[in-house]
C-alpha cells in the first residue's frame, strides 16, 4: 500500500492523459465522414431565436445556483445580503464547471470573498459542505429516476456488460433514500470527530431537491435548444442521456469533462443527428454554458465589487485589498494557460474564407506564414508561462507581456483575429494592472511542474493535434505539404506550427532535465558557516546565531545576502526562524524552500516566526498557529531602582556578598576558558540528569562557543557560572543561549547573571534583551478557537508534570518584559501533529530524546 501510495501522483495523471485520448478516438471515429468546416458551419447557421434562448436558460440557470447559497446561509442561520451571496455564487460555478477539480477552485474562491465578509472558517466549511451536498443531491435522485423509469438505450459502441443503465439508476437513489431518510427521522446533530453537523429541516429538505433538480433540468435545457430539431424519444430521454453524459465527465476527472462528455453525447445521439450538427451544438453549448460565464465572473472578479454605495467602496476596496495579491496570480495564470490554449487552437483551424481574401488584399504572405507559425509558438509559450505567474515570478511576467502584445499582432496579421486579439487585449490590461503582485526575483527556469500542470499541458496539446488533424482530413498528406507556402495553405502552416511548439517545449523539457539537482540536506562546511556569519551580522534579530551551531542544513538565496537554516526529520523540512538577512530576498527564498520540499513530497515548516514576516507564509499557503509567546526587557529606561525591581537589588547584593562578580570575556580570549567550560557544562548535564538538545537550542561545542563573547560569574577566581551571549545588528537586542553553573554556584546565580547583563546592554546602547521563549503561553482557550489552539492550552494549564510550562512564563515575567507572539508555519490540518512530533524529535537529537531527559 505505501508504495502504491507513492505512485498514485503519477499514474493518476497518466489515467487521465489516457481517458482523454480514448474519448478524442470516438469522436474521431463518429467525426470520420465530417469536416471541420462542416461543424463550424452547422454553429455559424444556428437560428438567432435558439441562441437567445439558450443565453436566457443559461442566465436563469445561474440566478437558480444563486439558491445553493441561499440554502447554506438559510441552514448556518447567518444573515447575508442577497447581492453577496449570488456574486460568490456565480463567480464560484463559473470556475467550477470550466476548471473541474472537485470544486477546489470554486471553493476557494467562495472563502476568499466570504471571509472577507467576516465569515468564520467553520460556518465558510458549512456553507461549502451543505451547496456540495445540495448539488449532488437532486442529480442522484432525477438521474438515479431517469435511469430507472426512462432509462436511455445504451449503444453498443460503448460496450457495456449490460444493456441498461437502471442498475446505475439504483446505485445513484440508494445512498440518495438513506440520507433523506436518516435527515427526517434523525433529530440529532450528526458528530464527526470534533465537528458537529446539524441536519437540515424537511422543508430545506424539498427546497434542496427541487433547486438541484432544476437546475440540472435547465443545463440540459440549453444543449437541447441547441440541438437541430426535436429529438424523437422526447426531452426527458435527453436528460437523462446529459446526466449520463455529465457522470463520465466527472469520473474522468478532467477540466469540465471536457472530451468525455463531448463523446457520450455524440455516441448516444448519433442515431437521431448528424455528427457535425451535434458537435456543433456541443461547441455552442460550451461557449454559451460554460466560456461566456467564466468571461463575466472573471471581470466581476477583477471590478473587486466597486459598483456598491458610495460610503461601501473605500470598505470594499480594503477588504479586497488584503486578499488580491493571494488570488490575482493564480487567475492571471489561469487566464494566461487559457490564452495559450486559444492560440493554439486557432492555429490548428483554417482561416474563414472571407478574412482569407482580406489576407490577400493588405498583408504580404510571408507576413502570414510567419504570424501563424509565432502564433503557435507564443501559444505554447504562454502554457508554461502561467505556471511562472502562478509562482508571482517577476521574470514570468516580462516574457508573459511581451508575448500577449507580440501575439495580438501576431493574430491580427495570421487571419485578421480580431476576437482573439480583444481576448488577449483585455488579459494584457489585467496582468500589467496587477504588476505589483509579481515581486519573485527567481528563475523561471528552475521552476517546479508538478503532476497537475504536465497533465494540462497535455490536454491542450492533444486536443490542438486533434483539431488540426480533424480539420485537414481532407488533405492527402505528402513531403511537398511542408514547403507549400500560399494563402490557402493552411494544413501546412499547421503541421510547420506543430512542429514548431513540439520542438519549443522539448527544448524547454530537456533544460529542465539537465540542470542541477536539487540540493540535499546535507551538514555545512566551515566556508558556508563563515558566510552565514556574515549575514548573521546584518541582522537584528539575535536568533539568527543559531546557524553556528552548524547543525542544520543551509540554503542561501541567489547573491548569498540571505538563507535559511533548516533540518530534516520525517517528511517535515523545519526551518529555524524566518529566513536570516536582506527583506528583498526572504520572499523568493521562502518558495524556493517549499519547493524543494515539493520535489520531495516533504513538508514546509517555519518554527519560531515573528509576527512582521507572516505574510510571505501566508503567499505560499501554509497555515499559521502561534505556539508561544517571546520576553524582550526594555533597555533604554531599565534600571535596578523602583519598587517593582526591589527583588534584584537584594538578590544582586546577595550574590555579591558571597565573593561573586560578573565578567564578560571578549571572543578573543574565550579559547583560554574553554577548558573551563567544559567542565561546569558536563557537572550540570549529570546533576540534572539531562543530555545536550540541538537545532533551536545551544549545545556545548567548542567551535560554536568560539565564536561569541562569554559572560561569567567568578567566585573569587573561579568561574561558577557562564552563558554564551548573542548580538545582533544596530545594537537591536542582546540574548544568551547555552546557559550552565557549577553544581556549589550559589542561588540565584543565574538571575544575576541576567540583570548584569541587562544593565551592561543598556550602557552600550542595546535596545532589547531577549528572555527567549514561554512556550504555549498566551494561547487562547475559548470554546471556537482553532483546535491546535485549543489542545495547546490545554497542555499549557495541565502538562506540568511534563514540562514546566507555567513556571517559564512566571519565571521570565519577572523581568517586566514585553511580551510577542511567536508561530509555526506549517501545511496544517491532520499534517500537525505529525510536523510537531518530527520537530521534538529534531531538537530532542531522536525520538529518545523526546521522552528522556
Amino acid at each position: 500500500m505505501p508504495r502504491a501510495k507513492r505512485l498514485w501522483p503519477f499514474v493518476r495523471p497518466l489515467l487521465m492523459i489516457a481517458i482523454f485520448a480514448v474519448a478524442l478516438r470516438v469522436l474521431q471515429n463518429t467525426l470520420a465522414h465530417y469536416r471541420w468546416r462542416d461543424v463550424m458551419l452547422y454553429v455559424e447557421s444556428l437560428p438567432p431565436i435558439q441562441v437567445i434562448l439558450s443565453v436566457v436558460l443559461t442566465l436563469v440557470g445561474y440566478f437558480l445556483m444563486t439558491g445553493y447559497d441561499v440554502l447554506a446561509f438559510q441552514y448556518i442561520k447567518h444573515p447575508l445580503p442577497y447581492r453577496r451571496i449570488a456574486l460568490a455564487s456565480f463567480i464560484g460555478y463559473a470556475f467550477n464547471n470550466n476548471v473541474g477539480l472537485s470544486g477546489i477552485v470554486g471553493g476557494s474562491l467562495r472563502y476568499r470573498l466570504y471571509s472577507a465578509w467576516r465569515l468564520s472558517a467553520v460556518d465558510i466549511a458549512r456553507v461549502i459542505a451543505f451547496y456540495t451536498i445540495t448539488f449532488w443531491l437532486g442529480f442522484v435522485l432525477l438521474g438515479g429516476s431517469l435511469f430507472i423509469f426512462a432509462p436511455p438505450h445504451v449503444p453498443q459502441a460503448i460496450h457495456l456488460p449490460f444493456n441498461s443503465i437502471q442498475l446505475l439508476g439504483f446505485v445513484l437513489l440508494l445512498p440518495a433514500l438513506a440520507y433523506l431518510t436518516w435527515a427526517i427521522v434523525r433529530n440529532e446533530p450528526v458528530r464527526i470527530r470534533q465537528w458537529e453537523f446539524e441536519l437540515p429541516a424537511p422543508r430545506l429538505l424539498v427546497a434542496q431537491i427541487l433547486v438541484s433538480a432544476a437546475d440540472w433540468i435547465l443545463a440540459a435545457a440549453v444543449l437541447y435548444i441547441l440541438l437541430p430539431d426535436e429529438l424523437p424519444t422526447g426531452f426527458v430521454h435527453f436528460v437523462g442521456i446529459f446526466l449520463l453524459a455529465q457522470i463520465a465527465g466527472v469520473a474522468s476527472n478532467l477540466p469540465g469533462g471536457l472530451g468525455v462528455f463531448e463523446a457520450i453525447i455524440l455516441i448516444f445521439l448519433a442515431p437521431y443527428y448528424a455528427a457535425s450538427a451535434i458537435l456543433g451544438s456541443l461547441v455552442a453549448f460550451r461557449a454559451v454554458y460554460y466560456l461566456f460565464p467564466l468571461i463575466a465572473a472573471t471581470a466581476l472578479l477583477a471590478a473587486h465589487e466597486i459598483i456598491e454605495k458610495r460610503e461601501g467602496v473605500a470598505r470594499v476596496a480594503k477588504v479586497f485589498g488584503r486578499w488580491a495579491p493571494g488570488i490575482a496570480p493564480q487567475l492571471l495564470a489561469f487566464a494566461t494557460f487559457v490564452g495559450g490554449a486559444v492560440l493554439l487552437f486557432s492555429g490548428a483551424t483554417p482561416t474563414l474564407a472571407v478574412r482569407r481574401e482580406w489576407q490577400r488584399l493588405f498583408v504580404p504572405l510571408p507576413v502570414v506564414e510567419l504570424s501563424h507559425f509565432l502564433g503557435s509558438i507564443a501559444g505554447a509559450a504562454l502554457l508554461v508561462l502561467a505556471r511562472g505567474l502562478q509562482r508571482r515570478l517577476d521574470a514570468a511576467y516580462q516574457l508573459t507581456v511581451i508575448v500577449l502584445s507580440a501575439s495580438i499582432v501576431f493574430q491580427l496579421f495570421k487571419g485578421f483575429d480580431y476576437e482573439e486579439s480583444a481576448i488577449l487585449g483585455i488579459m494584457l490590461f489585467g496582468l500589467v494592472s496587477s504588476r505589483r503582485h509579481f515581486y519573485r526575483k527567481g528563475s523561471f527556469l528552475n521552476e517546479t511542474f508538478g503532476p497537475g500542470w504536465i497533465v494540462a499541458i497535455a490536454l491542450v496539446l492533444i486536443s490542438s493535434a486533434w483539431l488540426g488533424f480533424f480539420s485537414y482530413k481532407h488533405v492527402d498528406y505528402s513531403h511537398d505539404l511542408w514547403w507549400r507556402f500560399q494563402f490557402r495553405s493552411d494544413a501546412p502552416r499547421f503541421l510547420r506550427a506543430a512542429v514548431g511548439v513540439v520542438g519549443l517545449l522539448l527544448m524547454f523539457a530537456i533544460r529542465r532535465l539537465l540542470r542541477p539537482a536539487t540540493p540535499q540536506q546535507e551538514i555545512p562546511r566551515t566556508e558556508d558557516l563563515d558566510r552565514a556569519a556574515a549575514v548573521t551580522a546584518s541582522d537584528t534579530n539575535s536568533q539568527s546565531n543559531l546557524v553556528l551551531l552548524g547543525d542544520k542544513s543551509l540554503l542561501f538565496s541567489d547573491s548569498g545576502g540571505a538563507f535559511i537554516m533548516y533540518g530534516v526529520e520525517g517528511r517535515s523540512w523545519i526551518s529555524m526562524g524566518d529566513p536570516v538577512g536582506a527583506e528583498e530576498e526572504k520572499p523568493d527564498l521562502i518558495w524556493r524552500f517549499r519547493e524543494i520540499c515539493d520535489v520531495h513530497a516533504g513538508w514546509p515548516v517555519f518554527y519560531q516566526v515573528q509576527r512582521s514576516n507572516l505574510h510571505l507564509y501566508l503567499d505560499v499557503g501554509l497555515t499559521l498557529l502561534k505556539i508561544g509567546e517571546e520576553a524582550r526587557v526594555g533597555l533604554s529606561d531599565f534600571s535596578l531602582s523602583g519598587g517593582s525591581r526591589k527583588w534584584m537589588r537584594k538578590m544582586v547584593s546577595r550574590v555579591e556578598e558571597e565573593h561573586c562578580s560578573f565578567d564578560l570575556v571578549p571572543r578573543e580570549r574565550v579559547p583560554d576558558i574553554i577548558p573551563e567550560l567544559r567542565a561546569i557544562s558536563d557537572s550540570w548535564l549529570t546533576e540534572i540528569r539531562t543530555r545536550e538538545k540541538g537545532f533551536s537550542l545551544g549545545f556545548f561545542a567548542e567551535d560554536y562557543v568560539r565564536r561569541f563573547p562569554v559572560a561569567v560569574v567568578r567566585r573569587e577566581e573561579r568561574i561558577v557560572a557562564f552563558a554564551n551571549l548573542w548580538t545582533s545588528a544596530e545594537k537591536e537586542e542582546l540574548s544568551v543561549d547555552l546557559m550552565r553553573h557549577a553544581t556549589d554556584a550559589p542561588n540565584g546565580v543565574m538571575d544575576y547573571m541576567f540583570v548584569q547583563l541587562m544593565l551592561w546592554g543598556r550602557e552600550q546602547g542595546y535596545s532589547w534583551f531577549n528572555l527567549g521563549m514561554a512556550p504555549l503561553a498566551g494561547l487562547p482557550s475559548r470554546a471556537i478557537a482553532p483546535l491546535w489552539t485549543r489542545v495547546g492550552a490545554l497542555a499549557y494549564r495541565f502538562g506540568e508534570n511534563f514540562y514546566n510550562f507555567q513556571g517559564l512564563r512566571q519565571y521570565k515575567d519577572k523581568f517586566d518584559p514585553v511580551w510577542q507572539p511567536i508561530y509555526i508555519a506549517s501545511p496544517g490540518g491532520l499534517a500537525l501533529p505529525r510536523i510537531l512530533t518530527n520537530l521534538a524529535t529534531l531538537i530532542s537529537g531522536g525520538l529518545r530524546g523526546v521522552f528522556a531527559k
